[in-house]
């Protein structure tokens, strides 16, 4: 019995469906790969946790003029022992439950966010 061939249309279309898919996956993730590099700081631990940090160090300026007696250090380590075991969604819920808001540029904002946008600026 005889197979029956490929055709033209179908090997094409199969190729351009290929070529498709191929460019999509680059295309979602080139962005990435040649994202913007931050310099390394004692806590790109923390700065991990945040999906633009870019625009966290633009509010972290406005809240760092605010609080001119702001210690990254103990901030960090602060930050450090809420987030152990737990993600950032956990830790600002916590925030909010338990009374921990801070005022940043007339937002209310969780501390532990407006203390990780004041660290993004380091």
């Amino acid at each position: 019995m005889k197979q029956p061939r490929l055709s033209r249309r179908t090997m094409v279309a199969g190729g351009g469906f290929a070529a498709a898919l191929g460019a999509t996956a680059l295309g979602l993730t080139l962005p990435r790969w040649l994202g913007r590099r931050h310099a390394p700081t004692p806590y790109d631990d923390l700065l991990a946790t945040l999906v633009d940090r870019e625009q966290a160090a633009r509010l972290g300026e406005v809240a760092r003029s605010a609080l001119p007696t702001f210690s990254a250090r103990a901030a960090a380590r602060e930050l450090r022992q809420r987030f152990e075991r737990r993600n950032l969604a956990e830790v600002l819920d916590a925030d909010i439950r338990e009374g921990r808001i801070a005022e940043v540029g007339g937002w209310l904002l969780p501390d532990s966010l407006a203390q990780l946008c004041t660290l993004a600026t380091y």
